[in-house]
């Protein structure tokens, strides 16, 4: 079973240090530990920063801080029932 909040706050962790506001996903790769290939993981989730990129749709940038970007990761997630 996945944890939500630990996922997102693995999500904030990763996606905190983003220059913000961002326009696009591509804004978000400098601010990964591992790049693309930093890996989110909690339960039976688990997926790379990659992975995330192609799983989500085009999302609503631009995004203002790291809060409100990572809500709707976390949504666009749960209406896919991948978590």
């Amino acid at each position: 079973m996945v944890d939500h909040d630990d996922l997102r706050e693995q999500f904030v962790e990763a996606f905190e240090g983003a220059d913000y506001p961002i326009s696009s996903p591509m804004d978000l790769v400098p601010a990964l530990p591992n790049g693309p290939s930093t890996k989110f993981e909690s339960g039976e989730f688990s997926m790379t920063a990659m992975e995330l990129n192609t799983k989500l749709g085009s999302g609503n940038f631009p995004y203002d801080d790291v809060e409100a970007f990572v809500d709707d990761v976390m949504v666009q997630l749960e209406d896919q029932d991948l978590i």
